[in-house]
C-alpha cells in the first residue's frame, strides 16, 4: 500500500479515493512482476555460462515482464507520487500556486498525451491480434498482441489516476477556498448574532449579565410563568 506523502498537500475525494485504491492493489500485484523478471534474468545467465545454452524465449521474456512491470506501473508511481521530479524552484512555492502549476499540466499536457497514446495503441493491437502476430525471432513468444496490449492498458490505469489527481487539485483549489470562505462567513454570522442576542437580552431583562439567578427568574417571567 502507497505510504502517505509528508509533502501531499492535496486534500482527498470520495471518488478520489476510489481511484487510488485501484492504483494501490494494481501496484501490489506488478510489484511481483519485478521478482519474477529477476529469477527469469538469473536463470537465464546460468544457462547461458554453465550451459552454453542461449534461448530466445527466454530473453523476450525478460523485456516483455519489463515492458509490463514499467507501464502497469505507470499508474502506482503517480499515484504515491515516486517519478522523478526536478522540484528546484517547485518546492518554494505556497500548496495553492503547486496546484495551478499541477492544473495546468494536467490539462495541457499530461491528458492530451494519454489520449495520443490511447489513440493510436488501440488499433496498434487491434491489428497484431487480427494478424495473429507472433514473434520475427525463431523460437520467439506467440501471441505478440498480449505484450502490445499492456501499452493501452498501462495508461488506461494511468488516466484512472490522473483524473483522481485532478479531483484533488480541484478540490484543493476551489471546494476547500469555497468552503473556508463559507466557513469565515458562518463564523462572522454566529459572533454578530451573539452579540445581537446580549444586547438584546440586556435591553429585556436588566438583571442579565448582573445576577446569573436574577436573570433567569426575569426570563423565566417572561414567559409567562410564575414562581
Amino acid at each position: 500500500m502507497a505510504q502517505p506523502n509528508s509533502k501531499d498537500y492535496l486534500p482527498h475525494t470520495v471518488w478520489s479515493k476510489r481511484m487510488d485504491r485501484v492504483a494501490d492493489q494494481v501496484g501490489r500485484v506488478i510489484s511481483y512482476v519485478w521478482l519474477v523478471l529477476l529469477a527469469v534474468i538469473v536463470i537465464n545467465v546460468l544457462m547461458r555460462y554453465l550451459f552454453n545454452e542461449g534461448r530466445i524465449e527466454m530473453e523476450e521474456l525478460q523485456w516483455h515482464l519489463y515492458s509490463i512491470g514499467f507501464l502497469l506501473g505507470l499508474s502506482y508511481a503517480y499515484q504515491a507520487d515516486a517519478h522523478i521530479r526536478v522540484d528546484v524552484l517547485h518546492e518554494h512555492f505556497s500548496h495553492r500556486t503547486k496546484a495551478w502549476i499541477e492544473l495546468y499540466g494536467i490539462v495541457l499536457l499530461l491528458l492530451p498525451f494519454i489520449a495520443l497514446i490511447l489513440i493510436y495503441s488501440v488499433p496498434f493491437v487491434a491489428s497484431s491480434y487480427a494478424l495473429a502476430e507472433v514473434s520475427a525471432s525463431p523460437g520467439g513468444l506467440p501471441l505478440r498482441w498480449l505484450i502490445k496490449a499492456a501499452l493501452p492498458l498501462g495508461f488506461s490505469l494511468l488516466l484512472l489516476t490522473v483524473l483522481s489527481r485532478l479531483l484533488r487539485v480541484w478540490s484543493l483549489l476551489f471546494v476547500a477556498t469555497h468552503n473556508a470562505a463559507q466557513g469565515d462567513i458562518d463564523k462572522g454570522q454566529i459572533i454578530k448574532a451573539t452579540k445581537d442576542i446580549k444586547i438584546i437580552a440586556k435591553i429585556r431583562f436588566p438583571s442579565f449579565g448582573k445576577k446569573p439567578d436574577a436573570a433567569i427568574l426575569d426570563i423565566v417571567h417572561a414567559l409567562g410563568f410564575t414562581i
